[in-house]
This record gives C-alpha cells, structure tokens and sequence, in this order.
C-alpha cells in the first residue's frame, strides 16, 4: 500500500467514526425530543387541545431554515426532516387523544 493510499484510509476512517459519533448524537437527541413531545401530547390530550398547531409548526420550519443556513446545511433538506417530525409527533398526539 502507498503512502498516499494509507493516508487516505486513515483520513476515512477518522471521517466514518466521526459520523458514527454524531449519529449517537441525532439519535439521542431525537430521543430527547421524543420525550418532550410525548409529554406536551399528554397535556394536550388533557386539556382537550388539538394535536397540532399549524402557527408553532410554521414558526418552527422557519427557524429550522434559518439554523440550517446558518449551519451551512441544504435548508430543504432541514424543512424536510422537520415536517417528518412534526408528522410523527402529531400522529402520537392523536394516540394520546382516543
């Protein structure tokens, strides 16, 4: 093997566990979110108030993008991934609620 060529395994391999560790981090922290979501479901389902809330939901997308750009990351992929969120999260609202 080259010199050129070991470098560059060990520069992927730096790369992929670098990615493994922040994919840890996105799934605990999706889990985290999960927790918060759950429990605001519950209240709602309390206090009879509907599961979603289409101006937070709004306000939220606009935020993501915003951080998205921010973070250098393609703002339609962000908006994307927040509304497979939100989708989920109102779909355990509505559990919460029957």
């Amino acid at each position: 093997m080259t010199d050129a060529v070991s470098k560059a395994a060990e520069v992927l391999k730096e790369h992929r566990e670098s990615i493994d560790r922040l994919d840890a981090i996105l799934v605990y922290t999706l889990g985290e979110r999960f927790k918060h979501t759950q429990a605001v479901g519950k209240l709602k389902a309390e206090h009879a108030l509907p599961p979603s809330d289409p101006a937070r939901e709004s306000t939220q997308i606009a935020r993501l993008e915003d951080l998205a750009n921010r973070a250098d990351l393609d703002p339609e992929f962000a908006k994307k991934f927040l509304n497979f969120v939100i989708e989920e999260v109102i779909h355990h609202h509505k559990r919460h609620q029957s």
